[in-house]
C-alpha cells in the first residue's frame, strides 16, 4: 500500500493555489453589465473573441476595481495600448511591402 493520500496525493501536502486563472466568483454581480456585454459580444461575432477584446477589457477592469481579482497592468494580460498596437501595424505593413 502506498504512503501517500488518496489518488497518489500526500495528505501533508498544503495546497498551492495557481497564480492565474483562478479567482473569487462575481456572487454579488458587480460586474454583470460588462460580462453580458462581453457573452453578447461573442455570440454576435460568431465567437471571435479578437472581435471583443473592448469588453474584455473592461471586464477585467470591473473585476480588479472592485477587488475580484489582482490588479496588474493590463499588458500583463494581453492588451497594448493603442499606440503600441498603431507601432505594430505599422512595422507589419512595412515587413509585407518590403517582402519580409
Amino acid at each position: 500500500m502506498s504512503a501517500g493520500g488518496a489518488f497518489g496525493g500526500n495528505r501533508g501536502a498544503r495546497p498551492v493555489p495557481p497564480e492565474k486563472g483562478v479567482f473569487p466568483l462575481d456572487h454579488m454581480h458587480q460586474c454583470d453589465l460588462e460580462k453580458k456585454d462581453y457573452i453578447g459580444c461573442l455570440k454576435s461575432s460568431g465567437h471571435q473573441s479578437e472581435n471583443c477584446r473592448i469588453f474584455s477589457k473592461k471586464y477585467l477592469e470591473c473585476r480588479m476595481a472592485k477587488n475580484l481579482m489582482a490588479k496588474q497592468d493590463l499588458s500583463e494580460l494581453g492588451f497594448r495600448n493603442e499606440r503600441d498596437l498603431e507601432n505594430l501595424r505599422e512595422e507589419n505593413n512595412g515587413r509585407i511591402e518590403n517582402g519580409s
